[in-house]
């Protein structure tokens, strides 16, 4: 009996330990509806997760919103309501140059990217901390949202299907799929190859087909993990869609 409480003990604490481990990089511009359903998420999954915020310029609360997640230094800092927050603001926005921004300023070894409008719904750090051994990335299921409703998985959705996909092949774009709006890397590998900050858009895509034809690694789709991905007009998934 004292043996299986102790097992359990070092099974927790390792999770815990790789769930202290993440620096999640999101990226905002004017995101006040969602953006603290999204932080609110990660706090509720991690523990005390690095958030940085590469922000292009908001002007409503979005930073308003971020900041009052911010762990405030006269407190013990055991509150789990409150993490560690760093903000950066970026001139000249591209995709790609916000994200490689977010790995210069990132100090844990698995960085997670995650849309400022999606909010996790299933997640599994052990699982995800493994397969980063083997795979560049591991991207997660996204379930579309629009205005409060599940709609059907029609055009970039389809590419979320129900069972998980070594370098999945997107038969609509003719090239492999990958999604920024919830994936994970080690750090390491973005050091050693950064996403093209010169793209206005689609970044993934063009860095998994980099990493698969010319780098010779692989990425992972993995179904189990999801998040839920809500409408928002400034969402460049969305544009055209809803």
């Amino acid at each position: 009996m004292v043996r299986s409480i102790l097992l359990k003990i070092i099974e927790v604490d390792g999770v815990d330990n790789i769930s202290s481990n993440i620096s999640v990089i999101i990226r905002t511009r004017n995101e006040e509806r969602w953006i603290g359903h999204c932080i609110q998420s990660l706090l509720d999954n991690f523990n005390k997760p690095e958030l940085i915020i590469i922000d292009d310029n908001s002007t409503d609360e979005t930073l308003n919103i971020a900041k009052s997640f911010e762990k405030d230094t006269n407190l013990d800092g055991k509150d789990p309501r409150y993490t560690k927050v760093i903000f950066d603001n970026i001139k000249n926005y591209s995709p790609g140059l916000s994200l490689n921004k977010g790995v210069s300023l990132a100090t844990k070894d698995i960085i997670l990217i995650i849309s400022a409008h999606c909010v996790i719904s299933k997640i599994n750090i052990e699982n995800t901390n493994q397969y980063l051994d083997k795979y560049a990335s591991v991207y997660g299921n996204q379930i579309p949202v629009y205005n409060g409703k599940r709609i059907n998985k029609r055009y970039v959705w389809s590419n979320f299907i129900s069972h998980s996909t070594e370098n999945f092949y997107c038969d609509q774009e003719q090239r492999f799929f990958l999604h920024n709006a919830f994936a994970f890397y080690k750090k390491e590998t973005l050091e050693k190859f950064p996403f093209d900050d010169k793209l206005t858009t689609k970044e993934d895509r063009y860095w998994a087909n980099d990493i698969i034809n010319n780098k010779k690694l692989k990425i992972f789709y993995d179904s189990q993990q999801s998040v839920y991905h809500h409408y928002t007009v400034n969402g460049a998934t969305w544009k055209g869609l809803a």
